[in-house]
């Protein structure tokens, strides 16, 4: 079983378009199906998960669309953070929190706090997150720290850039899935995901079912990972 399983779920504005519907309406089915599956992973022995809510690219967006986003994810975190303290997940958010709008910080920060004991799986939730922003954000961290003199030049090692990510203290993840069918990590845990196995999938989000996350499951078992090695 992968220890750590990344999601990038896409697919939700193309579900909906495609019955006739207005992209919020897939947004809110998409909600529905990330909670089913935070669920499954945690079942089937996951230890982390994290999945991609909002890029930083997502505010390119139309307004109104990027509203209604983030009223969907305050209505999931305050309808379902009970649930899922009760199974024992924990919440965590990654990315620049102080981006998001106040009702939003206010109401991920309480999720955090309420889900902070649970010990069976951790999920993080990528909220104005970007790959490029998690490494200048580490690597900012040890230039003051350098500056201040509390760290040398040649000390800075790939550990201590790993220590100050967003997923600090986490395994990388083992299997990045992207639903939708696109081919890209779009910016999503660039440094974490070097080693990641890939498993791409033409299923929209919203059509995605834990039997779905088991495929990816056997499909991941069945590779041999080798980390650059020669496979031997």
């Amino acid at each position: 079983m992968p220890s750590h399983i990344a999601i990038i779920m896409d697919g939700n504005g193309r579900w909906a378009q495609e019955r006739g519907k207005p992209r919020l309406y897939g947004h809110r089915v998409g909600a529905e199906v990330a909670k089913t599956i935070v669920l499954a992973a945690s079942d089937m022995g996951a230890k982390y998960l994290t999945l991609f809510a909002f890029s930083t690219e997502n505010w390119k967006r139309p307004p109104a669309e990027i509203q209604g986003i983030f009223r969907v994810l305050e209505e999931f975190f305050l309808r379902e953070v009970k649930l899922l303290e009760g199974y024992g997940i924990q919440v965590r958010i990654i990315g620049e929190k102080s981006g998001l709008p106040g009702s939003v910080q206010s109401v991920v920060e309480r999720s955090e706090e309420l889900t902070r004991s649970g010990r069976k799986m951790a999920v993080n939730i990528a909220l104005n997150y970007g790959g490029k922003w998690d490494i200048i954000q580490s690597v900012r961290s040890i230039a003051r720290d350098v500056q201040s003199g509390r760290v040398r030049p040649d000390d800075i090692t790939e550990k201590m850039v790993s220590s100050r990510l967003s997923t600090s203290g986490q395994p990388d993840p083992d299997l990045l899935i992207r639903t939708g069918g696109e081919r890209r990590i779009s910016n999503f845990l660039l440094w974490q995901s070097a080693y990641s196995e890939m498993y791409v999938t033409p299923v929209l989000w919203p059509d995605f079912t834990p039997d779905h996350l088991k495929e990816a499951i056997r499909e991941y078992r069945s590779r041999h990972r080798r980390f650059g090695g020669d496979g031997v």
